[in-house]
């Protein structure tokens, strides 16, 4: 989805298909609900956004109750799939990944050209968020930002936490901040190659092309970030992780690891 209006059009979409296929007209399914005429209308354009329990109606009147899992999933998605990047900057939006992440028992996450943000030194990422507020403007954030991003890391050392990440070769080769922020940080992912509950997978750049090379982190199996130049992304229906487990899968097949060198 790019936008919530259209995230509500297309589960409008959705419902409508449900209900041609019940047999039943809009103004039908309103009757038999007490619904003002005009709202199975409005939902099915993306003109209201439906509620759960409106969801609930839908699919009970349209013999279609083992939609409405991916329905609900469907309809938190359209509410938090767009975030724009500009509020994922500050400080608040790091806290509330944190909590994301303290909730996961199992984080798999793939950049393909920076290095992951729990495992950033903090000179590389200040070096990342004077980029970013380069590039985004607003008002400076960055040491409360940075202060935020570092908290986050301690994750890494507490509770039971299990950790995935995959990183594009073009990472290790990708400046910022220069040479000397490069040389500490990619000490700091040797470090974090001995960490007990880390798996940490380098993909060559002459790996053959098997998945769309853009950064996600799946967060167990219920929940999905995806980062674009403009918005933070929130995948939460279950057919759509599913599509980005497979993508880590298929990435995860091509990794090095350890002292294993591509030959």
């Amino acid at each position: 989805m790019t936008d919530p209006r259209a995230a509500r059009e297309a589960l409008g979409q959705r419902l409508r298909e449900i209900r041609k296929g019940a047999n039943l007209t809009g103004r039908a399914l309103a009757r038999l609900e007490g619904w003002h005429e005009s709202k199975v209308s409005k939902i099915e354009y993306g003109k209201q956004t439906p509620s759960e329990a409106d969801l609930k109606a839908w699919c009970h009147q349209c013999a279609a109750l083992a939609q409405l899992p991916d329905l609900i999933a469907t309809l938190h998605n359209a509410e938090t799939a767009y975030l724009e990047v500009r509020r994922m900057r500050v400080p608040q939006w790091q806290r509330v990944i944190a909590r994301m992440e303290a909730e996961a028992e199992l984080i798999r996450w793939f950049e393909p050209g920076l290095v992951p943000g729990l495992l950033q030194t903090p000179r590389y990422v200040r070096s990342v968020l004077e980029t970013v507020e380069a590039l985004y403007g607003g008002p400076p954030v960055i040491e409360a930002a940075l202060a935020a991003r570092l908290e986050r890391q301690q994750i890494l050392y507490r509770g039971r936490h299990r950790f995935h990440f995959i990183i594009g070769e073009q990472a290790l080769w990708t400046v910022v901040g220069g040479p000397d922020v490069m040389i500490e940080q990619l000490d700091r992912l040797v470090t974090a190659m001995t960490l007990p509950r880390a798996v940490l997978g380098i993909v060559p750049l002459s790996a053959p092309y098997q998945a769309p090379l853009m950064n996600f982190t799946i967060f167990d199996r219920r929940m999905v970030q995806a980062e674009t130049i403009s918005a933070q992304l929130t995948v939460t229906q279950p057919r759509e992780i599913a599509l980005y487990e497979r993508a880590f899968t298929a990435l995860a097949e091509q990794v090095v690891t350890g002292n294993r060198r591509e030959r």
